[in-house]
């Protein structure tokens, strides 16, 4: 069967791809083995913010009795919180499948590889197999949980995965690893009183954001009783004794730790399937497939995108990656895309979020910077929805400008005009002439 385009992964990237590239007139077939959504739908973004949104909602119950409203007694019922993760992965695995059969994209199911340029071959799980043949092939693979050299799972030492899938809270946990990933984790499982240690080897969690956003974010998780202990590396994990007992090495000497569980989170990999990469002899390396501004690899008409193409492993970096191909391919070529201009969030309580540069890399890049910034104190929407403390920082070379942090509740949905900004290099003046609706917490945004 011929086609304009073969999607092979039906994950952010893949998805975007699809849908782009047919809804520009394209005849689109999209395969996978059925996991629609990917990664963020099944074993990431979704899952762990259904599981964040019923732990916040837990503690934000606390703040209730100042605002004249008795709860008595809240419980935790977990077996509950465990339906509605389960509920947000169907209804987003269904979203993705849906809005490919309503924009007229084939759908396959299926293990789909490559076999030459122009040509995929898909597998089903009964054994039968088709070929494909279309002019452009799109890969989205998507990315794997990195576990740590000398270390194997087990019953108690997990990945990210496997701590989706409990179905009962430990009393206590290790998480070896304080990136996004591990302190979104720290949170709802300290929200839903489990004992949370963080162990971290840089010298901050969060280790390529603004070093007072980490700072913050330590504080705040201390108030929920998370030990974090940072540039601490760990000499060795073992299990025994229905236990986990690892041994680390830190400023102030070697220290023994001991939990129900340890869960590394040291981040995610490209998942490439290199056998199959040689055989086509297309170019990749450790940190992903390589591929040029267009995210065409170097074979002519064979394109990568999210996180099989290594960089910043985000759902909506993927997103932006497959638009662009589609649009590049088959649309007007108006959308261009930029690891640059990439909000990253972690979905802790409260928030931290980032797009463009940190103070450090801008001044690394030898750029003139002004820093302005702004508390959430002087908000009146954030005293009065007692949202506690947080900060904008925004950071202006040559009057534009190239990067903002944002730390405090709501921050993922503030980065988002924010984004936008960035990305056009608006100016001092162009932001100060921004008609904010008040009250509202978005008038932080131009309060310079």
């Amino acid at each position: 069967m011929n086609f304009d385009l073969i999607v092979i992964g039906a994950g952010p990237g893949g998805h975007a791809a699809a849908l782009e590239a047919s809804r520009a007139g394209a005849s689109v077939v999209i395969v996978d083995r059925g996991s629609w959504g990917g990664t963020c739908t099944h074993w990431g973004c979704i899952p762990a913010k259904a599981f964040l949104a019923s732990s916040g909602k837990l503690a934000e119950l606390k703040k209730l009795k100042r605002l004249g409203i008795k709860v008595d007694n809240p419980s935790l019922d977990f077996s509950v919180m465990k339906r509605h993760q389960q509920q947000m992965i169907r209804v987003s695995a269904l979203g993705v499948r849906k809005s490919l059969e309503e924009s007229g994209v084939e759908i396959r199911e299926g293990e789909g590889t490559i076999l030459a340029p122009g040509e995929v071959e898909i597998v089903t799980a009964d054994g039968a197999q088709d070929l494909l043949k279309a002019r452009n092939i799109v890969i989205a693979w998507g990315s794997e949980a990195v576990m740590l050299p000398g270390i194997e799972k087990s019953d108690r030492i997990l990945d990210s995965k496997d701590v989706l899938a409990m179905n009962t809270l430990p009393s206590s946990i290790i998480i070896v690893g304080g990136g996004a990933i591990g302190v979104e984790f720290a949170t709802f499982m300290a929200e839903c009183g489990v004992n949370v240690t963080i162990v971290e080897l840089m010298d901050q969690i969060l280790p390529y954001e603004e070093q007072e956003a980490a700072v913050f974010l330590t504080n705040e998780l201390g108030k929920l009783g998370i030990t974090v202990h940072t540039s601490t590396k760990m000499e060795s994990l073992t299990e025994n004794d229905g236990a986990v007992h690892l041994k680390v090495q830190s400023e102030e000497g070697v220290m023994e730790l001991d939990a129900d569980y340890a869960l590394i989170c040291v981040g995610r990999k490209p998942l490439l399937r290199t056998d199959e990469l040689d055989r086509l002899s297309l170019r990749y390396d450790k940190k992903g497939i390589s591929v040029d501004h267009q995210l065409m690899t170097n074979i002519e008409n064979i394109y990568a995108v999210g996180d099989v193409t290594g960089g910043i492993l985000l759902a909506h970096r993927a997103m932006a990656q497959g638009h662009a191909v589609a649009n590049n391919l088959f649309g007007d070529r108006s959308i261009s895309y930029s690891d640059e201009f990439i909000p990253i969030v972690a979905y802790t309580h409260p928030t931290v979020a980032r797009v463009g540069l940190t103070e450090r890399t801008a001044r690394e890049r030898g750029l003139d910077i002004e820093i302005r910034r702004v508390e959430y104190g002087v908000n009146i929407m954030a005293r009065t929805e007692l949202m506690g403390p947080g900060f904008v920082k925004a950071i202006f070379s040559n009057d534009r400008i190239v990067g903002v942090t944002i730390a405090g509740d709501e921050a993922s949905e503030l980065i988002a005009p924010m984004s936008l900004a960035v990305a056009h290099q608006m100016g001092i003046k162009e932001l100060k002439s921004w008609v904010i609706p008040h009250p509202s917490l978005s008038e932080l945004l131009n309060s310079w």
